[in-house]
């Protein structure tokens, strides 16, 4: 049982009247009174993970005067952009607004120029993930926020309407008058008591990327606990492809050998091996297992992905190509956890769904948007033993959208916000919201909201949307998708506040990788 729960139904009381009987009662209510008013530092915000939406959750409340503590497992912020590995940004590259304007021109910076970016043709916005986790090092500290590496959280506990109380596994406590899940899988969102959707089919492959760097020496690795050459003889067209021209088995376009491998190529001419073809895309139903069963499917994830590496060298001939040994201080050089495309998604007070974003007009969510999106909704099953039930689901098309404030406010929990994937979004839209720039901007706006809520001492259900709107126009921020004005033009403000209340519409249309929506569409 959640330890929430348990709080909830009046812990204190029944603690109290449990022993009164044998005497104890004195004893007890002093015992208890140290552990409800207990020690501790207090927070206005505490943010449990680092993820990206976390990280950028953080910032926001600390740059609102907040003070604000993230608490992070890994020893980097960022989550899928940094310590997952995964540094080839999806989306928004015109949408560049906020945080996620800032992350980026600190790359650009770092590189030299946007040009340096478009080093790989997934993206056009690449980058060594070291470098990334540096960047929002700096980002956070410059902002005020301190930051807990290699931090576990043991227990989350409420008594009543006072703080939450957090304790760490060196048995440090905390309280937070906000807690934030910024966690990969929303798993703080459950131990608090959060209600998750139940609308979920199949959870989506998730990914032990891999960073590769090419030696000056062969490198050929030894091979994998069961290693199976079928996993990836279709990744490319090679002699040992079961179809060497067309379409493989599944249906997914067979590239050459040197495009598969520049699809991630980095700046610094290293290779995010982030392969969907018969590559190191992996299906294991990670929400419903126990601890245990996670490690276990995870390891197994990091040998299918080491694998790949085996292939390349050892079938395609690659041998000077391992993974990369600068960039994770792990074990076997793979990211610290791996790529994961779904989340437990909580019940918001708002819920994003497909048909919102193809028809924002059709309901008010739009009144209510704090950031943007323009990636297709891209789904990842061809591992899952049921694959064809979702093969539509790959790239479904979608124009521009934006996302309600509400969908990061659990709608049965107070003074509890959520940052990362696990926000209120339907399975089907899970695929575009999940990318890194939406996250990014929901962090934004979840931190923004909980610094509003903690100095006011209210709710933050209890806080307008229009004052959360209001700093996020003030950090230049999209509300909404329209391409008509960027951030630094005269005119960007009015036109994002008058899209809000209604005042102007846009039309957005789908166009291919990077969707649209103007108030004022272009001649084509």
């Amino acid at each position: 049982m959640p330890f929430y729960y348990i709080c909830k139904n009046n812990w204190l009381s029944m603690t109290i009247c449990r022993d009164r009987a044998n005497g104890l009662w004195i004893l007890q209510l002093v015992l208890a009174f140290f552990l409800v008013t207990g020690c501790g530092e207090r927070y206005d915000v505490v943010v449990i993970g680092g993820g990206a939406g976390g990280t950028a959750a953080a910032i926001a409340a600390a740059r609102c005067g907040a003070t604000t503590l993230v608490l992070e497992q890994t020893p980097w912020l960022g989550g899928v952009l940094t310590s997952a590995g995964v540094s080839a940004i999806d989306g928004n590259y015109r949408l560049r607004g906020g945080i996620f304007g800032e992350f980026t021109d600190s790359l650009s910076c770092r590189y030299v120029g946007y040009g340096a970016l478009q080093s790989g043709w997934v993206s056009n916005i690449l980058f060594n993930p070291r470098v990334g986790a540096e960047i929002f090092d700096n980002m956070a500290r410059k902002s005020g926020a301190e930051v807990l590496f290699r931090t576990t959280v043991t227990r989350i506990v409420r008594f009543g309407k006072g703080p939450w109380r957090i304790r760490l596994s060196d048995g440090s406590r905390l309280r937070a008058q906000i807690l934030i899940d910024g966690t990969e899988l929303g798993d703080v969102a459950l131990a608090a008591g959060a209600a998750a959707l139940n609308d979920s089919r199949a959870v989506q492959d998730l990914t032990y990327v891999a960073i590769l760097k090419e030696y000056d020496h062969e490198v050929r690795m030894q091979m994998p606990e069961d290693y199976d050459i079928g996993n990836y003889r279709n990744c490319c067209l090679n002699p040992l492809s079961q179809e060497v021209e067309g379409n493989n088995p599944k249906g997914q376009k067979l590239w050459s050998p040197e495009m598969m491998l520049s699809y991630g190529r980095l700046p610094d001419g290293h290779i995010m091996l982030n392969w969907p073809i018969y590559g190191n895309d992996f299906y294991a139903d990670y929400l419903a297992m126990t601890p245990q069963e996670r490690e276990q499917a995870f390891q197994d994830a990091r040998n299918r992905t080491l694998g790949f590496v085996y292939f390349l060298q050892n079938e395609l001939g690659f041998t000077h190509l391992g993974v990369a040994d600068d960039v994770f201080d792990t074990e076997d050089g793979l990211p610290f956890f791996p790529y994961f495309r779904e989340a437990r998604r909580i019940a918001g007070r708002d819920t994003m769904t497909v048909a919102a974003a193809r028809s924002p007009y059709d309901t008010d969510l739009y009144t209510r948007a704090v950031a943007v999106g323009d990636y297709p909704v891209d789904h990842h099953h061809y591992q899952h033993p049921s694959w064809k039930e979702f093969a539509h689901l790959g790239l479904g098309p979608i124009p521009s959208f934006s996302v309600p404030l509400g969908v990061v406010i659990p709608v049965d929990v107070e003074d509890l916000l959520v940052a990362d994937k696990a926000v209120s979004v339907d399975w089907e839209m899970n695929g575009a919201v999940r990318l890194q720039p939406v996250l990014l901007g929901l962090g934004q706006a979840a931190g923004t909201l909980a610094a509003l809520a903690a100095k006011s001492d209210r709710h933050p259900s209890q806080v307008p949307v229009e004052e959360v709107q209001a700093i996020l126009l003030d950090q230049g921020c999209y509300l909404l998708p329209f391409l008509d004005l960027k951030p630094s033009d005269p005119g960007f403000r009015t036109l994002q506040e008058q899209g809000v209340r209604g005042q102007v519409r846009g039309m957005g249309r789908s166009a291919g990788w990077s969707n649209e929506t103007w108030v004022n569409p272009p001649e084509r």
